[in-house]
């Protein structure tokens, strides 16, 4: 599998950028850029809220993070299929009561890799908690979104943001009602954009949203197939540390216990194909495969290709 011009796209970086935050790979004839919407500083206990705090405490120490709270990634994909242009999520947007700013780029990094919001011909997302969906709310996007686009989501996802039930989350005080306000607003300025599907379905050629629920009743994963190669966007379904512990509760898990058996049955589907696999919060570019090692899992990421 070869990426595309890796030296082109990671030379252009914006004059503000500290780093490249764009990563693109060919799968078969469909072209696929990954792009960092930032990070969000949250609470390392959102990482496994059902883990002895002793033994999350030496994951991080072994994974030399630090032990209170660290910057998780957040990334969003772009994929080109025949005519079409698929934004895969679309990152936080801006929601200044949570005091998140070093998140919230995609609109910006979309311009700056030369993709204009009008050639956008489809959304699809993996489920509309805000860090999915604001940037779709920020001021002055949908002016330039094009009067037909198409956003794909799952029908149990808009039917659970009627009433959301946040019994079995562990979040930072504030994230409930910032979640469901955002939804709320999401629904009622895009619903005539919506188009929902039940459990699965095709956006563009070689481009199949999938119904996993879990994280949320109605998450989607979404797989990109051509030419014989494959890459999933595994949106919320995949953490970092799920990967050894696959059966840690991340705070943001609507269904735990759900969310967890979906995290094994993927992790275990996309390591017997050997495809790509992309998530949101694994750390950019978040492009790698996965190895079943014994009872657990290990991701081994992509080398750069420049």
């Amino acid at each position: 599998m070869n990426s595309l011009d890796n030296t082109l796209i990671l030379n252009n970086v914006g004059t503000n950028e500290l780093v490249p935050s764009r990563y693109a790979v060919q799968v078969g004839e469909i072209e696929v850029l990954v792009i960092s919407d930032g990070v969000l500083p949250l609470p390392t206990a959102m990482l496994g809220h059902n883990a002895d705090p002793a033994i999350r405490a030496a994951w991080m120490e072994d994974m030399f993070l630090p032990p209170d709270a660290f910057d998780w990634a957040l990334n969003v994909v772009v994929v080109r299929s025949g005519e079409q242009t698929i934004l895969i999520d679309a990152g936080l947007g801006s929601d200044p009561d949570l005091q998140l700013p070093r998140a919230g780029q995609t609109v910006k990094r979309l311009q700056s890799a030369g993709i204009d919001l009008r050639s956008v011909t489809d959304v699809v997302l993996t489920h509309m908690h805000m860090d999915h969906i604001g940037g779709l709310l920020v001021e002055g996007v949908k002016d330039q979104l094009r009067p037909d686009l198409r956003i794909h989501v799952a029908a149990a996802e808009v039917k659970f943001w009627e009433s959301p039930d946040f019994s079995l989350t562990s979040m930072p005080s504030g994230f409930p009602d910032a979640l469901r306000s955002t939804a709320t607003r999401f629904i009622k300025e895009y619903g005539s954009y919506l188009r929902p599907f039940e459990d699965e379905y095709e956006v563009a050629p070689g481009v199949v949203a999938r119904r996993t629920g879990g994280h949320t009743p109605g998450h989607v994963v979404v797989r990109v197939a051509s030419g014989g190669e494959g890459l999933t966007f595994a949106g919320d379904a995949v953490f970092t540390v799920g990967f050894e512990h696959p059966d840690w509760h991340n705070g943001f898990e609507h269904d735990p216990e759900e969310a967890a058996r979906v995290r094994v049955g993927l992790l275990r589907e996309v390591a017997a194909t050997s495809e790509l696999l992309v998530a949101t919060h694994l750390p950019f570019p978040s492009v790698g495969r996965v190895a079943v090692d014994g009872d657990v899992f290990r991701w081994v990421p992509v080398f750069w290709d420049y």
